[in-house]
């Protein structure tokens, strides 16, 4: 089912869904609580200038209003399908909470002076069942990463501001109503990530499994990379701490990555069909993608450019580098081979997502050329057209997908000849032996013989 088709009836199993998940986190979160203050130490992660925010009663209203859009939000899903990845978010944003409350209780260290008036109600109300505990990862910024996400995909275009506006209240709220410390809000945010990275609902799921792909050599030599890269950052924050607990955000992020090359799963990062990647995504792996975009700017700086290939019916074909949006412009159609990094995408846009560095199989050089011939018969109507194949660097990836349109559509007899005629007008691309022999293996298979 289509992920914005409707169903009627959906906020009935929303009101089934609710009566279990209040109830759930009520316990779980008082439990906590509970289990914390009856420790004899629990200790705080507190910077010296957070002494300096100060105790503004009002925010009380924005810190409350969460409940009422946390059971909003389960009646107003679209159809069973959002209604069950919302839930699964919600219910697992509750379990890594409360797990990391128990395993590692830290406390609040301020005193909150005694509040009156209408305000201070509202304290008194929620001192009745909430303690100085329950700080890192906050529950409230967890909830609300995935509760923002969920109201900026259902309301108008014009009141998406509102959402945010209203959302960054209930963030600052959290430290001005004097209930956590700021590691509490990092830590939140990251949770609240991944529980929609989880279960999304406009993308393939991590968990499903990437058929095209087997696992090679390569795939182990790249996580255990990026895996070394994310130890050597935990160590610096662990022994540094203070400040350098930020180089936990990157390690998180290349931590990710690993696990994308050694699980053989591009859709990790999250690739919409219009180039943009998840909210999710974009909170995970921004260290990655600021790392990779200068990476990809550092390795084509010598040759920036775009190469024209090869004209056939006044359809002139290119092979570049990730295109800023500015160059897309100059285009009538993108062929995108990248799965680890967004792009501006055009109306012909296709794209068949591929990890870095990584050689494409046979299996995957056929199903990327018949994406690229489906998005080819696409713009056929257009008396001229240009057409850009494109990855990271537009060396090894976009020339081998182009390689192998070339073989599949006999403008090329073998591998050889098809790399020749990208290298004649793009002379510093170099495929891989293991690229060309996967490309002979993807000829052989195409034209009916046995690899």
């Amino acid at each position: 089912m289509d992920h914005l088709t409707k169903q009627p009836g959906t906020w009935k199993w929303g009101i089934l869904a609710l009566i279990f998940l209040a109830p759930f986190f009520f316990l779980t979160y008082g439990f906590a609580n509970q289990y914390a203050a009856h420790l004899s130490d629990v200790k705080s992660i507190v910077f010296h200038w957070e002494k300096n925010i100060p105790l503004l009663p009002w925010t009380i209203v924005p810190y409350w209003s969460i409940d009422l859009f946390y059971g909003l939000s389960l009646l107003l899903c679209v159809n069973r399908f959002e209604l069950k990845q919302h839930m699964l978010r919600l219910f697992l944003a509750q379990v890594i909470s409360i797990t990391c409350f128990v395993l590692f209780p830290l406390k609040f260290s301020f005193d909150r002076p005694q509040l009156d008036g209408f305000f201070g109600l509202w304290f008194d109300v929620l001192m009745g069942f909430d303690k100085p505990f329950n700080q890192a990862p906050s529950l409230h910024i967890v909830l609300l990463i995935i509760l923002w996400n969920f109201y900026r995909n259902h309301v108008n275009h014009k009141w998406k501001y509102l959402v945010d506006f209203w959302s960054i209240l209930i963030a600052i709220s959290v430290l001005t109503t004097w209930q956590h410390h700021f590691i509490d809000i990092p830590t939140g945010i990251i949770v609240g990530a991944f529980c929609l990275w989880l279960f999304p609902i406009s993308v393939k799921s991590p968990l499903s499994k990437e058929n095209t792909q087997k696992l090679t050599a390569k795939h182990f030599k790249v996580a255990f990379f990026y895996s070394f890269a994310a130890l050597i950052l935990i160590s610096i924050a662990v022994y540094l701490k203070s400040y350098f607990l930020w180089l936990l955000y990157p390690a998180i992020s290349l931590f990710f990555v690993a696990l994308a090359y050694i699980t053989v799963r591009p859709h990790f990062f999250q690739k919409q069909i219009n180039g943009k990647m998840t909210t999710a995504a974009q909170i995970i792996f921004l260290p990655y993608f600021i790392l990779a975009w200068i990476n990809s700017r550092i390795w084509t700086y010598k040759h920036p450019e775009d190469s024209e290939i090869i004209q056939v019916n006044n359809i002139t074909i290119f092979i570049g580098r990730i295109p800023t949006s500015q160059v897309t412009t100059h285009y009538h159609a993108i062929f995108d081979c990248i799965a680890e990094l967004p792009i501006s995408s055009l109306a012909f846009y296709q794209q068949y997502l591929s990890l870095d560095l990584i050689p494409l199989q046979p299996n995957q050089l056929e199903k990327s050329v018949e994406l690229l011939d489906d998005l080819f018969q696409e713009i056929a109507h257009l008396k001229m057209g240009k057409l850009l194949v494109n990855c990271a660097l537009g060396y090894s990836r976009s020339s081998a997908v182009l390689c192998a349109w070339l073989i599949k559509n006999g403008y090329a007899e073998n591998a050889q000849l098809a790399v020749e005629i990208i290298q004649n007008k793009r002379p510093w691309v170099k495929l891989s032996e293991v690229q060309i022999q996967n490309l002979a293996t993807y000829r052989l298979k195409i034209i009916g013989l046995s690899p």
